[in-house]
């Protein structure tokens, strides 16, 4: 049966990667210039049971199942009893729940501030944990109903079981019933889980991962955070705003290490030393182990991260594992398919086809293809909903390939941080390796009317762009909703659009996007009122 179908995602509570611009080209490449209209020729007629089937029921399984759909083929999702993935049950979605309400507290408690503009709050403001917690828990099950009912609506089978490989092309087995489906293709979406290090015994009550940390079964008065990255950021700012005392624990030689150098010291001093923060750095807890609540604290081991020396024990009454996540690969049949992994990670080339192996002697393996977490090239939900609807245009015999570099991310502390493209260190040695000089320009929170109505005029947006062609490489942001403001900016890198035609578009006034404004016409020699 052909399908016509309108979604809107502002009903999933999502926002949307994978739309479609009048002029035909990609949202997600400026490379693909495919007309939307444009379906696949349905398969079904063939001696397969399906078109497509999707191992994995997360934002890139999703989109990916949703984009297969609109191409007319027909379409089925083993979900494994997680519709929605991480990001929706225990990750982006819950997250932003607690951080809004923390946020609140914050803010109320927060009486210099308030008195600046001119609001003053008569006595304690307090909260309630567990309605915090429940909000969250909430919002992960509405949205996750949601997601489920699109695909239910838009005609996909949705199998409860986890797909695992049988070692035959086209098949697919059910791991719960031992059913065997067969599809033309395959993509596998299976997502990530947090890695656990060594050392650290998790019972996920007062050692835990972000998957427990969610629960917010309790508010420590001192917690340490082992990882320093957009998780562990994130989590700080919750429980700083909710009273608790944190002590970062990071293994490399500097805090926030995968951030640009410059923002990461803007963090540092808006979001780190106002508060009840500390770090180690340099150092790896080599043994962590759990405490009873109000009994035994949690105890932490930390060693030299070059001598393998002790250097300390640090007693807390919690610690978050926040060092990353890891392909949740294992027993889905890759072995048996003819897939080696590295770490878990599955090869993929651009089109997301997968390859038997890593480095140059990897084959690619017909009808087969692996999306988001899994393949390691980007570990945003985003990103893995962009690699979904590239796997079916692939399919579909249109050949794309998503931008990596076109693509945002941030981390919603208070204020945000958000980038898109590399750091200036990596764009620096990208211009000296291809010829190129790289020119850099700033704009600032402080001079905007926006932000200073706020009362939030801390932070930049730092805009990387090649001085010979003018193209934006990348924008680094932190301050008030720095995630908003970096789509214009992942838009430009997207088209590539030049500083010289970004610098006399015009932004609206008073508002946030007008900092960009400012960088973009200081990088021309320009100035902004």
């Amino acid at each position: 049966m052909r399908h016509t179908v309108v979604f809107l995602l502002s009903s999933l509570g999502l926002t949307s990667s994978f739309a479609f611009f009048p002029s035909g080209r990609h949202a997600i490449s400026p490379r693909t210039a495919s007309a939307p209209s444009r379906t696949c020729p349905s398969m079904s007629e063939s001696s397969y049971e399906y078109d497509v089937i999707i191992v994995g029921c997360g934002v890139g399984g999703h989109g990916c199942a949703l984009h297969s759909r609109a191409q007319d083929l027909s379409t089925a999702v083993f979900a494994g009893a997680d519709v929605g993935g991480t990001c929706v049950n225990r990750g982006c979605v819950p997250s932003k729940a607690l951080l809004a309400a923390s946020g609140r507290v914050r803010e109320m408690r927060d009486a210099s501030h308030l008195s600046d503009l001119g609001i003053k709050v008569e006595g304690s403001v307090e909260f309630d944990r567990s309605g915090i917690a429940a909000h969250a828990k909430n919002l992960a099950n509405r949205v996750k109903g949601n997601l489920e009912n699109s695909l239910v609506g838009l005609g996909v089978d949705v199998i409860e079981g986890r797909g695992v490989l049988t070692g035959k092309p086209h098949e697919v087995m059910d791991g719960t019933t031992g059913k065997v489906y067969t599809a033309k293709d395959i993509v596998l979406a299976p997502g990530s889980v947090p890695f656990v290090p060594p050392g650290c015994e998790v019972d996920e009550k007062t050692v835990y991962t972000s998957d427990g940390a969610l629960n917010l079964e309790f508010v420590p008065e001192y917690v340490a955070i082992i990882g320093s990255g957009y998780i562990g950021l994130e989590f700080s700012d919750v429980y700083t705003a909710l009273g608790s005392e944190v002590t970062f624990i990071e293994a490399l030689p500097m805090i926030m290490p995968t951030f640009d150098r410059e923002i990461a010291k803007q963090a540092e001093r808006m979001l780190i030393r106002p508060r009840p923060i500390d770090f180690r750095t340099g150092v790896f807890a080599s043994k962590v182990t759990p405490g009873i609540p109000g009994e035994r604290p949690v105890t932490i081991e930390m060693i030299d991260a070059d001598t393998k020396e002790h250097v300390e024990t640090l007693e807390v009454d919690a610690a978050m594992i926040a060092t990353g996540r890891v392909p949740n690969t294992a027993e889905m049949g890759l072995e048996a398919a003819g897939v080696t992994t590295s770490r878990g990670f599955v090869a993929v080339d651009e089109n997301m086809r997968v390859l038997t192996e890593h480095g140059d002697a990897g084959e690619v393996m017909p009808n087969l293809y692996c999306i988001g977490d899994a393949n390691g090239k980007m570990m945003l939900a985003h990103a893995a909903s962009a690699q979904g609807i590239s796997a079916i245009e692939n399919i579909c015999g249109r050949e794309h390939a998503v931008d990596h570099d076109a693509v945002p991310a941030a981390c919603f502390t208070h204020p945000e941080i958000a980038m898109v493209g590399p750091t200036e260190e990596q764009a620096k040695e990208k211009a000296e390796k291809e010829g190129w000089e790289l020119g850099k320009s700033t704009g600032s929170f402080k001079a905007n009317s926006k932000a200073l109505a706020e009362g939030e005029g801390a932070g930049i947006a730092k805009v990387l762009y090649n001085k010979g062609s003018g193209k934006v490489v990348a924008v680094h942001i932190i301050g008030l909703h720095a995630a908003d403001l970096i789509q214009e900016c992942a838009n430009a890198v997207a088209a590539g659009t030049t500083v010289q035609e970004l610098s006399m578009m015009v932004h609206t006034h008073p508002t946030l996007c007008e900092v960009l404004d400012e960088a973009f016409k200081g990088a021309v020699g320009m100035s902004a009122h």
